[in-house]
């Protein structure tokens, strides 16, 4: 059988052991809080170096900024003078270019008007031309070959001064158109065809019977007085006609210079004489009676153009001048 041992008695641990312990205890926490605040101040002193170390890489960024803003800003300052001076280059240049474009465009209106001066001359020259050679040459072919160059002197003209120019000398080349060939070529052509005529009247007229040929009062009179042509004292001799024959194809030869010249009292008394000799070469007919007419109305023919629109470009221009 198993005997139960008696409880062993109790030990109490010795009073001073507890506060022993108490020390102990506290020495450790002290000990544990002062490593803990050695290494709080460690790493503060670490933190601070560091953050030191940092304001100094701050303040050297800082520093290097401020530079860099400086170095920045003296650029824009010597961007902004730059831009300044080419901004007043630019003002030049476009001074100098308005100044260039004016002077162009003055020596452009120069040579302009000095273009159309030299048209205005060129056409009024072949006006003056023109009118010389109707007035004095009755030339019509020349004439409108002279128009013809003034209307391309004149085409370049601004209509401002050339528009009327231009209708004026239109109207004057449809004048001239109706001319034809001038009033001295047509005088020459019907001078032609009376010199024609003239050669085919006939030499001697059959004398008619005198019951017939005469008239009652010459029957009447015929036994007291016989009536003769005062230019009929017989037929004309063979020299006698050769030598009227060569003086009207002298006369009209004088006609034909005084017509080509635009002589009228020449042409005049050249056809007065044709009238003479040929009244004195051929005998009294129909036929010399007509073409008697026809060197009347050789008389009475223009040997100058006579139209109020011939010229008037010329005066028109010269107007136009006189007022430049």
């Amino acid at each position: 059988m198993n005997d139960a041992l008696p409880p062993a008695p109790s030990r109490r641990p010795p009073r001073w052991l507890l506060p022993l312990a108490v020390l102990a205890v506290l020495g450790a926490g002290g000990y544990a809080g002062w490593r803990y605040w050695q290494q709080q101040q460690s790493d503060q002193q670490a933190q601070a170096q560091t953050t030191a170390v940092q304001l100094k890489g701050l303040e050297a960024t800082v520093e290097a900024l401020r530079r860099d803003q400086r170095a920045t800003s003296q650029r824009l300052q010597d961007a902004a003078a730059t831009n300044r001076v080419l901004r007043d280059e630019m003002l030049g240049l476009s001074q100098r270019s308005a100044l260039l474009e004016e002077n162009l465009a003055r020596l452009a209106d120069s040579a302009n008007q000095g273009r159309q001066a030299v048209q205005r001359d060129e056409a009024e020259l072949l006006l003056t031309q023109a009118a010389q050679r109707l007035a004095f040459a009755d030339d019509v072919d020349g004439a409108r070959r002279l128009y013809a160059q003034a209307a391309a002197a004149l085409a370049e003209l601004p209509d401002s001064d050339g528009l009327n120019l231009r209708q004026a000398l239109v109207q004057e080349r449809d004048a001239l158109d109706a001319l034809g060939a001038g009033p001295r070529a047509h005088a020459l052509q019907r001078l032609d065809a009376l010199d024609k005529a003239l050669q085919g009247l006939p030499a001697q007229i059959a004398q008619a019977p005198a019951a017939t040929a005469r008239p009652w009062w010459q029957a009447a009179l015929a036994p007291f007085v016989d009536i003769t042509p005062s230019r009929l004292n017989g037929p004309l001799t063979a020299a006698e006609r050769t030598t009227l024959d060569t003086a009207l194809q002298l006369e009209l030869t004088l006609a034909r210079a005084a017509i080509e010249r635009g002589d009228g009292s020449g042409r005049d008394a050249a056809l007065n004489r044709i009238d003479h000799w040929a009244q004195r070469r051929w005998p009294d007919s129909p036929d010399l009676r007509a073409q008697r007419a026809e060197l009347d109305a050789l008389r009475k023919l223009p040997l100058h153009a006579d139209n109020t629109v011939l010229g008037s470009t010329l005066q028109q221009l010269r107007t136009q001048t006189d007022r430049r």
